[in-house]
């Protein structure tokens, strides 16, 4: 449009008289911006009510009230701390709160409450060649299935690294189904041994104030590193007394454990030692003890 009003007549005759591909993309040129800004009046009217967000969220009012009370109690959950947000892939995430699971997509977003809404593990694929892993990486395809009326159900895939996150922030259980194999993590099953093991080693009573977990701030602090094997060598490794308060959850001190042992050789990890993540005092898991309040 610069070009027709400020060049010379030349210029101007070229867009009547030049070629049908020419005149078509001047056309383009024109109609596309002028349909966008007429889409986005039309979104625009009524307080954005017929905005494709506007109309998933109006699904989830209730009587006589507007999306925007929806919009605000979903931002109010998004600003807390607690929430969790997965990156399925480079342009889509999932974010879960305490009440909403969101899949947020460029151009549009899938919503479901928690409360009237079931989760089905329907599938999963495994790759034996992953960047993110040398070892290969197991996707899952979770389906996301509403009760309320006017909710899409949509569908989210991560990877199985992520569904142990997922599926601690969810309310509802997810449905694995009978068809679908589904890997647990080498972590993961050590994890379980180690919460095993701990559960049958001595318990440390304190009639301190537990914390939070200064790992994962959400569960109480409720390990206490304390010397019980009966390791007497004189070898640098070996384990030693460790004079920090509680400030580790089981799950968070497991994690540290299995991240400072040998990854090419895991059926080492049991008899294994590790060091205090503050005071760098050496143990192994028979001086990983509970604690029991006074």
């Amino acid at each position: 449009m610069g070009l027709y009003f400020l060049s010379n007549s030349s210029s101007q005759t070229m867009f009547w008289q030049g070629s049908a591909v020419w005149q078509l993309s001047v056309f383009a040129a024109v109609m596309v911006p002028l349909a966008a800004m007429y889409l986005v009046w039309g979104w625009w009217r009524n307080q954005w009510k017929s905005h494709p967000v506007a109309k998933t969220l109006a699904c989830f009012c209730n009587p006589n009230a507007e999306w925007v009370s929806v919009a605000s109690d979903i931002n109010i959950e998004f600003r807390r701390i607690d929430k969790i947000c997965i990156e399925t892939n480079s342009i889509m995430k999932v974010i879960a709160t305490d009440n909403w699971i969101i899949k947020v997509a460029p151009y549009w977003l899938d919503i479901a409450h928690q409360s009237d809404a079931a989760l089905i593990l329907s599938s999963s694929d495994t790759h034996q060649v992953a960047p993110s892993s040398p070892g290969g990486a197991q996707y899952l395809n979770i389906e996301v299935k509403s009760v309320r009326q006017g909710v899409k159900p949509f569908h989210i895939r991560l990877n199985a690294f992520d569904f142990r996150d997922l599926q601690d922030k969810v309310s509802r259980p997810i449905t694995v189904l009978q068809n679908v194999t589904f890997h647990r993590t080498l972590v993961d099953r050590f994890l379980d041994a180690f919460r095993e093991q701990v559960a049958e080693n001595p318990f440390y009573e304190t009639s301190q104030d537990l914390e939070l977990c200064i790992g994962c701030m959400q569960t109480p602090s409720n390990v206490k590193l304390q010397k019980m094997c009966g390791d007497v060598t004189v070898q640098g490794d070996s384990c030693t007394t460790c004079y920090c308060r509680p400030m580790w959850c089981l799950e968070c001190m497991g994690k540290w454990f299995a991240s400072r042992q040998d990854q090419n050789h895991p059926e080492t990890w049991m008899g294994s030692k590790c060091t205090c993540p503050l005071c760098r005092s050496c143990f192994c898991m028979l001086d990983v003890c509970q604690v029991h309040s006074r």
